[in-house]
């Protein structure tokens, strides 16, 4: 088959995007492959098709459990098998995966990086039948990039043991100096670089001074209809200003990490319907959100980066129609992300003290702790230990960061079950206390394999079986694992933390100071970049553009400053009295912009720039043959 006959098969495309067909003929080639495609530029494509055409499996090595459940699931939906190893499964499930994929009965398996810190995970992938490496998020890897991810670093080992298999590695926003970096610490042999264009000219940016965010974010959402995203820096921010748009009539729901996932998964799924126009959220929603139709963007709050807003606000529009990235900020915000390097980046001593009374915490005498995994509940050690919320964060990012610990913030442990007792010990169970014979009846009918492994289960799932409340399952399956019929491990969302190395005094806690420092420099250039993009005079588009090495960017007409300019050029009073004039004569009927020119008696660049704007501002639309009316 070639490419473009599974992408019909699979996707029911008949072409590919700008660049697609390219990138994947250089995989097919053999070459190693680094493309910069823009959030929603169809980049796991690139590696999806090549990965069926290829013989054998397909390694993908993604950061975010979320991202890999929801490839995953797309590509079985295509009738394309996949599978995931993520935290939280059994050494024995995760072997099971390896076995079907030796087996040939898997295309593609999702890893995250952290796994491959296990060497004995690691060295189980050196049987398989790989026959391309893909690293999705790409700029993970590079220390200079604004998500550095030390165990990316562990991707290049993997590549000893399949020194003929190609890698390709995608992400959607890179500068020159993390392209470089990848390129270096993938050890990349001559890679084939491609990358499109970061303009979207159907997305308008906007930057605006706003003192009073909640009456302006509403304002937006009754002009553009349609489904939005604003994002927020906290996670109470979320629930709070969501509930202050229902108040307001919005159709408005709220999201974070710190939900339940199976509460996270029902909002997703809410949102992607239509049940909810409006989702308020932090950062740790949108990857992997697959909504093609969103018309605004709000950003309540300004991020720290251009790399992360390019990716955020590029999630509307993604269907080509006109859409809207705002972002709102006051002046004290432009102040306060001056000083965040000094909080990001905390001193070597308070690192030293948040390693200590980490030690202390988990109860690890020096000279032990080498690769064991803990729960860690951040708010019972900050109280606890009365530390800095703040100071403890960035220094366990810092620890992370020097390899000395992983830290994962989102894990989602799914309950599990086994049987331990035998059949005869079930039925006498069962004879004493009948009231449980149900829920042991949905167990062994539900889950196959029960009696063999440690299986995932879901408590709502039996719930709804048996017609009972959520409490009285959990209840249920406590009483079953007490009386030794089961093995029940309830699910865990508690961060994970692993030491990569035994622990230390703290006194002797060594950190790289001149590397640490060359980050700290690194963050105050992007803030002072993201600074540069809200004062810049210039079209925002062009600006973003050149961030990221896209010299050949041009004015895209439609941001804020663009439109500004146009007036300016025009005169402002000009341009008010030509918008006047329009907007009278659509009074009564629609027209032709051959008709509009007649009547108004202007140069037609200028009545084109009137249009556009009041296109923009949903004052006037385009109908059938081309005519103009007022909404």
């Amino acid at each position: 088959m070639t490419p473009k006959e599974v992408l019909k098969q699979h996707w029911g495309h008949e072409e590919f995007r700008p660049l697609q067909e390219d990138i994947i003929s250089s995989v097919l080639n053999g070459q190693d492959t680094l493309a910069i495609l823009p959030t929603g530029g169809g980049k796991s494509v690139c590696y999806q098709v090549p990965g069926l055409l290829l013989d054998g499996c397909c390694l993908v090595i993604s950061p975010l459990i979320a991202l890999m459940d929801d490839q995953v699931e797309q590509l079985n939906q295509r009738d394309i098998d996949a599978a995931a190893i993520v935290s939280g499964m059994s050494f024995s499930e995760s072997m099971s995966i390896i076995d079907a994929c030796a087996d040939g009965e898997i295309k593609f398996l999702y890893v995250s990086p952290e796994r491959l810190e296990s060497k004995k995970f690691a060295e189980s992938l050196s049987s398989l039948p790989i026959s391309l490496i893909a690293i999705d998020e790409a700029h993970c890897i590079s220390q200079w990039g604004y998500d550095f991810r030390p165990s990316y670093l562990k991707i290049a080992a993997i590549r000893e043991w399949f020194p003929r298999v190609p890698v390709i590695a995608v992400t959607a926003s890179a500068t020159n100096k993390v392209k470089e970096d990848i390129v270096d610490k993938l050890n990349m042999k001559n890679p084939a670089a491609f990358m499109t264009s970061f303009a979207r000219p159907n997305l308008s940016y906007t930057a605006e001074k706003c003192d009073d965010k909640i009456n302006r974010i509403i304002t937006i959402i009754e002009k553009v209809k349609g489904a939005g995203i604003v994002y927020c820096k906290t996670r109470k921010k979320t629930k709070e200003l969501s509930d202050i748009l229902k108040q307001r009539g919005v159709d408005s729901d709220y999201y974070h990490a710190g939900l339940d996932q199976e509460i996270r998964k029902q909002k997703q799924q809410a949102w992607r319907e239509g049940k909810n126009s409006i989702i308020v959220c932090t950062n740790a929603f949108g990857m992997g959100i697959d909504k093609a139709d969103v018309r605004t963007v709000i950003h309540a709050d300004i991020p720290d980066c251009l790399e992360s807003y390019y990716q955020e606000a590029g999630r509307a529009g993604r269907d080509g129609l006109p859409a809207y990235a705002v972002l709102l900020y006051r002046q004290q915000e432009l102040e306060e992300l001056k000083i965040q390097p000094d909080i990001k980046f905390p001193s070597i001593a308070t690192i030293r003290k948040v390693y200590q009374a980490l030690a202390n915490y988990l109860q690890i005498p020096a000279g032990a702790g080498l690769g064991r995994y803990f729960d860690f509940d951040m708010e019972d050690f900050l109280q606890k230990f009365k530390m800095d919320m703040k100071e403890v964060v960035f220094s366990l990012q810092a620890l992370k960061q020097e390899q000395v610990i992983s830290y994962l913030e989102q894990v989602y442990m799914p309950s599990r079950v086994q049987f331990i007792s035998g059949k005869e010990g079930i039925e006498e169970f069962e004879y004493r206390y009948p009231e449980l014979e149900p829920i042991i009846k949905a167990l062994l009918r539900t889950y196959s394999g029960v009696f063999d492994h440690n299986v995932r289960i879901r408590e709502r799932n039996l719930a709804w079986i048996l017609k009972r409340d959520l409490q009285t399952i959990y209840e249920q399956l406590a009483l079953l694992n007490n009386a030794n019929i089961i093995l029940y491990s309830p699910k865990k969302e508690l961060p994970q933390l692993c030491y990569l190395q035994d622990r230390i005094r703290a006194e002797e806690l060594n950190i790289n100071y001149e590397t640490y420092l060359q980050r700290k420099q690194e963050y105050v250039e992007r803030i002072e970049k993201m600074i540069g993009y809200v004062n810049t005079t210039s079209c925002r588009s062009v600006y973003i553009g050149q961030y990221f090495g896209d010299e050949a960017m041009m004015r895209c007409e439609i941001c804020d400053r663009c439109r500004e300019n146009k007036q300016e050029k025009m005169g402002i009073g000009e341009f008010q009295d030509i918008v006047i004039k329009v907007l009278d004569l659509l009074k009564t009927s629609s027209m032709k912009m051959a008709e509009l020119l007649n009547k108004v008696e202007i140069e037609e660049t200028a009545l084109k720039e009137v249009i556009t704007t009041l296109k923009r501002e949903n004052l006037i639309r385009i109908v059938q043959d081309g005519r103009i009316e007022r909404v």
